[in-house]
């Protein structure tokens, strides 16, 4: 645009310029969309009916619609014919729904169908992070009997097998995260000397540059 055009603009004389081109299949799409649920998926068909209600547009509009249509279908039960990981399932999971795509969360559904239990073990999972959060420790004793007759019940007995450590990790301030940096410094330098990182070697390296 040029200068005199934005000026109008700033100064409320035009409001032309940003207008926005209609899609020409707004008013059109709910009745699209029965018909496709209906079974009509011939994009030239369509078009021609659209037509005689005074559709203006031309056909490539309605086949390209009905092509992404077809792709979409096709996409989503490819996806879903493939049973997808134990790792994969329980990342989905336990994920924030926010966080999930649109493949992701048509997953989920499909799973949560077909496996009630493990919407009931992803509810006891969240519950468990926020009681570590929250630092709450008289839920952990009613958590555990919930637990110990969900999908998640090996957890809840590793649980019991070490309640001090649980006890103190949900209610100390402290953490081993500055132990677990210094590992996984550790092991990077390690890795970065090809092999040869020996102990004399690893000593010299980190002793001598701290």
């Amino acid at each position: 645009m040029s200068r005199g055009v934005v000026r109008k603009v700033l100064r409320g004389q035009r409001s032309d310029v940003f207008r926005v081109r209609e899609n020409s299949l707004e008013l059109y799409l709910p009745w699209l969309d029965a018909q496709w649920a209906a079974g009509q998926h011939n994009g030239a068909e369509l078009w021609r009916f659209l037509k005689s209600h005074g559709f203006r547009g031309c056909l490539r509009v309605v086949t390209e619609w009905a092509a992404r249509r077809r792709r979409a279908e096709k996409l989503g039960a490819s996806t879903l014919s493939r049973a997808p990981s134990a790792r994969t399932i329980a990342r989905l999971m336990t994920i924030g729904r926010d966080y999930l795509s649109r493949s992701d969360t048509v997953t989920v559904a499909v799973i949560e169908a077909g496996v009630p239990l493990l919407v009931g073990a992803r509810e006891i999972i969240a519950s468990f992070q926020a009681m570590v959060r929250k630092k709450s420790l008289a839920d952990l004793a009613p958590w555990l009997e919930r637990a110990r007759t969900s999908l998640v019940a090996s957890f809840a007995n590793g649980i019991l097998k070490d309640m001090a450590a649980v006890s103190a990790a949900i209610t100390s301030p402290w953490s081993n995260g500055q132990t677990e940096g210094q590992i996984t410094k550790l092991k990077l330098v390690k890795r970065q000397m090809y092999g040869r990182g020996k102990l004399d070697l690893l000593q010299a390296r980190l002793v001598g540059a701290s």
